[in-house]
Order: structure tokens, then C-alpha cells, then sequence
């Protein structure tokens, strides 16, 4: 049973959080981490069994979309061609505008195309409340019951309760440090923002009109239709910042599945598995007297001998060693790298 929404697909990326398998011709979206096939794949068809795939939106550069167009045609989803990358809001905004002249009073539901989502049964469940929501006209976002203080993820604290059964949002948080993530923890009213969101197109639209300064110069062109004027105009933005934190209906529903946003190499632990040991491998691997550390080969075998919490990778004629602890700083050292 589909919903009576449209989705957007986020679907860009500059392919540096997982180096060296992932690159700019290839995010990690392309990547198989958390299964057998590539992110993207596991989301669309995502997407297409939500609302069906003749109103999936699929949001990404020409560039990126190349490689998709097997799989959108197959799905009979749509692209929509990212003139230039300026983070969600611009993205979401734009196909905001794309669905509401299409399809006027359309909901519209955000997925990001690199996230872990199981099982797909319970994102349904988890929807149908803020569809609801949606429905009234609230800005809804999907928020997921922490299970560890995560400095790396944005939190959403939860307010009163709303006819629809979601919540309304008393505030945003954007990346606290560990030990305020700790304390946010122990309180039982915050959630991660999963970054999973539900809304009226139209809603969202008035709601960037009044509240995202950064569009506001490139407003005229998004009236027109103009995507390449808009985006060259916008201010680069996360929804989360130019509209979300400071819109005045926004509302959050708690995930009934497990979530991960898969955003560093020390997650392949927890979308693929580990061995007894504590390994998360992928590729030709080989393990001995090793614990808990996350081997990926692509052309190679990775012999891997007495050592502990490590990151070691092998793809695109390049080799990656460092500790598992690292992993979320790998884009500071890659442009520290960069400029030597």
C-alpha cells in the first residue's frame, strides 16, 4: 500500500568520508556497506515501495545521475538535475517547488540515498504518523531513540503531544560534545535527527519563504523555474538550519526501525556485521589473531595479523591504515594532506 506523497532522494555527495572507496565519480552511496548491493539501490527501491516509482524525485548532479539512470528507469522514478551542490535546503526547496506545480498539496517525504534503514516495515509504520502531521500542516522530521552519545549527529528535543501522534519538536541541537550528548541521553527527551522528513510541499515552501534568508536572493528564480539561476544564486545551507530550526510547526515521530547514516569507516561494524572476534571485513580477507578492526579490499586480499581497532582499506590503487578512533576526523587529515 503506497502512501499518497511523493519522495525525494537526496542523492549528491563529494565522496570523501569513505577514501579511498569512495571519490567524487563515486560516493558512498555507490558503495555496498551496509548489504550485498550499493546504498542508492537499496533506497530506491525504498522510495518506490513508500509511494510508488513514478513519484520518486531523485535530487543529485548530472554527473552522479549518470551512473543512476539504469536503475531510475528501471524503478520509473525521476531525476531532477542538481546545477550545482548547496547543501539540503537549496536541494530540497527546489524539489519542494518541482513537486508543488507538478502535483498542488502534494505531501512530500526526504530520504537520504546513503542511509541504513531496517526493516523497511517499520519506516511504513514510522510514516504514518507523520504523514499525518504533514497532513495538518506541520514540518515533520523522523527522530531515532539514541542507543550511544553520538557527538557526530544533530538531536531534536520532543514537546507535547499532537493529534496526529507525532510530537511537536521543542528545540534542535546541532552536534553537541560527548558529554552534553551524554546528559541528553539520560533525560529521555531527546532524539537523533535522523534527517528523514515529511511535509506539505507547499508548507515547506512557505515556510523557506519566511524563514531561509539565504534563498532569498534566489527566490525570484525558483518563481520562474530557473534551477540553474536558483542554485547559483542560494546560499549553501542544511534545511536543518534555514527552515527546520526556525519554522514555527515542526514536529518529529520516533523511528520504529533501526537507523544509521553509515557516515565513517568505524560504522561498517554496525550496517555489515562482525565476526566473533569483533572484525567487520568486506573483500578477500584474511584475519589472524586481529579484533575489532574494519578491513575492506576490492582488488587485493588484506592479510591482517595481530593488531587491534584498526581501519584498513584497499580500493582505487590506494591503501588506508588508522585507527578505528580516526575515522570520523578522515576528511580533516585527507585536506591536511591535501595542502602539504
Amino acid at each position: 500500500m503506497y502512501f499518497d506523497a511523493y519522495c525525494a532522494v537526496l542523492a549528491g555527495g563529494v565522496g570523501r568520508r569513505f577514501w579511498p572507496a569512495s571519490t567524487p565519480d563515486r560516493p558512498k552511496q555507490f558503495l555496498p556497506l551496509s548489504g550485498s548491493i550499493p546504498l542508492i539501490d537499496q533506497t530506491l527501491k525504498r522510495a518506490s515501495a513508500l509511494v510508488g516509482g513514478s513519484r520518486v524525485r531523485v535530487v543529485a548532479s548530472e554527473r552522479l545521475l549518470n551512473p543512476m539512470h539504469p536503475l531510475v528507469h528501471e524503478t520509473g522514478a525521476r531525476e531532477l538535475v542538481e546545477p550545482q551542490a548547496r547543501g539540503t535546503g537549496p536541494a530540497l526547496v527546489w524539489a519542494a517547488s518541482e513537486i508543488e506545480r507538478e502535483a498542488p498539496g502534494s505531501v512530500m517525504i526526504s530520504l537520504h540515498a546513503d542511509h541504513r534503514i531496517e526493516p523497511e516495515s517499520g519506516l511504513q509504520e514510522t510514516l504514518q504518523p507523520a504523514v499525518e502531521a504533514a497532513r495538518e500542516g506541520y514540518l515533520c522530521c523522523v527522530g531515532v531513540r539514541p542507543d550511544r552519545p553520538e557527538s557526530g549527529y544533530g538531536y531534536v528535543e520532543v514537546g507535547s503531544s499532537l493529534s496526529s501522534g507525532a510530537r511537536a519538536v521543542a528545540r534542535f541541537v546541532e552536534k553537541p560534545d560527548p558529554e552534553t550528548a551524554r546528559t541528553y541521553i539520560e533525560s529521555g527527551r531527546f532524539l537523533w535527527n535522523s534527517g528523514i522528513f515529511v511535509w506539505r510541499a507547499a508548507d515547506l515552501l512557505a515556510a523557506a519563504r519566511k524563514h531561509a534568508r539565504e534563498l532569498a536572493a534566489a527566490w525570484p528564480a525558483l518563481q520562474r523555474g530557473d534551477a540553474r539561476e536558483f542554485f547559483a544564486r542560494a546560499e549553501a545551507s542544511p534545511i536543518d538550519v534555514c527552515v527546520m530550526e526556525r519554522a514555527d510547526r515542526v514536529a518529529t515521530v520516533e523511528a520504529r526501525f533501526t537507523w544509521d547514516d553509515v557516515g565513517v569507516w568505524d560504522a561498517l561494524s554496525r550496517a555489515r556485521g562482525v565476526d566473533d572476534a569483533g572484525n567487520a571485513t568486506v573483500g578477500d580477507t584474511r584475519l589472524l589473531e586481529a579484533t575489532d578492526n574494519v578491513v575492506w579490499a576490492e582488488t587485493r586480499r588484506a592479510t591482517v595479523i595481530g593488531v587491534s581497532g584498526l581501519v584498513v582499506v584497499e580500493a582505487n590503487g590506494e591503501l588506508l591504515v588508522m585507527p578505528r578512533e580516526e575515522a570520523a576526523r578522515l576528511d580533516a587529515h585527507l585536506r591536511r594532506l591535501e595542502a602539504d
